[in-house]
Parts: C-alpha cells; sequence; structure tokens
C-alpha cells in the first residue's frame, strides 16, 4: 500500500456519560460490551498499527478503562469536553502519525471500509479523507483519515465548541484549506437512509437483534452483510424512525452567527 508514511492509529472515543443512553459503550451485543466489539472488529485490519480508546478523566469511565486492560487494549484518559483534544493526545500517546477516527457507538464498524480508505488517502496528496462527507454509506460505518499534524493545527485555529465536540468537522468543512478525498458508496450498500449507531435504548434493541442475526453465524460480518439483513427486514428498523439525531453543521452554524466563523 505506501511506504514510510508513520504510524497508523484508530482512536475510538468513548465515555460512559452519553445523555441519551448513559454507560452505552459497555452495553453487550452477544456476550461482549459494544466497545469490545469495536476493538475487535478493527483489530482485523492488515494496515492500522495501533488501536487506542479515547477516554475521560472522569471516574464514571473507570469501567472502560479496566475492560481495556482486561482485553490489552491501550486507552488514554483526556478532557471530557475537549474531545478534539482527547483524540489529538490519544494518538500522539503512541506516537501516531495517522489517525483514524472512530467513535464508540458503532459496533458494526467494518474494518474493510478503513483498509480501502487508507488505500485511497495514500494513493494521493490528501489532507483528509472520509465516508462521511457525503452521506451515502449507511451512518454506523464512518471513518475518518487525517494526519496528526492536521488536527494540531486546527485545535490552534479554531475555539469554537462544536469543531472542539464533533473533532474533523473543522476540516471538511474548510475545503478551501484542506485537500479533501470524499470515498462514496457503491450501489449494493449506497444506502444513507439507514443508521446503524448506538445513541438511544431503541437502537440497542435493534442492534442487539441484528448482532443475534448476524455474529452467530460470523463474528466478522461485514456492512454487506449488515445492509442485506435490514433490506430484507425492513421491520427491524420500524421503531428508529423517529430518532432524533445531532446534526454537528447546524450547531456550527448556530455557533457561528453568535460568535463568529472561524477562519
Amino acid at each position: 500500500m505506501y511506504k514510510n508514511k508513520g504510524k497508523i492509529c484508530a482512536t475510538i472515543e468513548a465515555r460512559m456519560t452519553s445523555s441519551r443512553l448513559p454507560g452505552k459503550v459497555l452495553k453487550d451485543f452477544c456476550g461482549k460490551p459494544d466497545l469490545q466489539h469495536i476493538i475487535e472488529r478493527l483489530k482485523r485490519s492488515k494496515y492500522l498499527d495501533e488501536v487506542v480508546v479515547a477516554t475521560t478523566v472522569n471516574r464514571d469511565d473507570d469501567p472502560i478503562v479496566e475492560l481495556c486492560e482486561k482485553i490489552g487494549c491501550k486507552y488514554y484518559r483526556g478532557s471530557e469536553n475537549d474531545v478534539l483534544l482527547r483524540v489529538l493526545e490519544s494518538a500522539k500517546s503512541v506516537d501516531a502519525e495517522i489517525i483514524v477516527e472512530i467513535t464508540g457507538d458503532c459496533p458494526v464498524i467494518d474494518w474493510r471500509h478503513i483498509d480501502k480508505l487508507l488505500e485511497m488517502f495514500f494513493s494521493g496528496e490528501y489532507d483528509f479523507a472520509s465516508n462521511a462527507i457525503d452521506r451515502t454509506f449507511p451512518r454506523g460505518f464512518d471513518v475518518d483519515i487525517f494526519p496528526v499534524a492536521i488536527l494540531e493545527e486546527v485545535n490552534v485555529i479554531t475555539k469554537s465548541p462544536v469543531d472542539h465536540e464533533h473533532v474533523s468537522l473543522y476540516i471538511y468543512t474548510h475545503p478551501e484549506k484542506y485537500r479533501l478525498l470524499s470515498w462514496k458508496a457503491h450501489e449494493k450498500i449506497n444506502h444513507p437512509e439507514l443508521e446503524i449507531t448506538l445513541d438511544t435504548n431503541e437502537d440497542y434493541e435493534f442492534i442487539k437483534k441484528v448482532y443475534e442475526k448476524l455474529y452467530q453465524i460470523d463474528p466478522d460480518f461485514s456492512a454487506e452483510d449488515v445492509v442485506e439483513l435490514l433490506l430484507d427486514n425492513q421491520q427491524l428498523t420500524e421503531a428508529l424512525e423517529h430518532t432524533h439525531r445531532k446534526d454537528p453543521f447546524m450547531e456550527q452554524r448556530e455557533w457561528e452567527e453568535k460568535y463568529g466563523k472561524q477562519v
């Protein structure tokens, strides 16, 4: 794929104090917590050198640390509110040069997408690569890739709390500054209407059913397997039709209207 591109680290943002579903990263799917499934799925990657859980100094997050120590996964404890800084410090704690940003609410994340996007990222001169700039993949398969140096720059440039909550938001909303690569889903999984993210109890019950149907057959089930299951069993998603998701673009616009645009 490439030579001498630097250490590649996947960071997983995880905390216990989610407002809508507290403790969601340790919710059980087929006998293992959400976070452990994500770690195991990421560690199948051919290109990742390290996986680091980016958690917080809050004592409520001690169970996350205990899980990481139990299964032998590295972790970093940083700011609870400044997620951008926490991810940056997590990557630097293992001397990484490239960050693959993952969130702890994506228990069906596919390592194949990570490897494909890394290959695309290193095929040219890019500052940022993502499969979520233009929404074609279902939510829950989101992967963002960028150099540590870029995030260090963004950390200095913007003080917006929205940018510091949504780690890569500033990068992909400033295409005049950064060279962006947007990967769009192929026809089979081009279903942006589908959402497989763990934010609410309804999400949990839904994803638990997905795991019960797929994980028992193949623990390394793919994104295509998930999409095929949902298209063939649309009743699985009916309970999620009225679930409200955060809109980082709206939050960013509201902050800029109040305090001015970060340049």
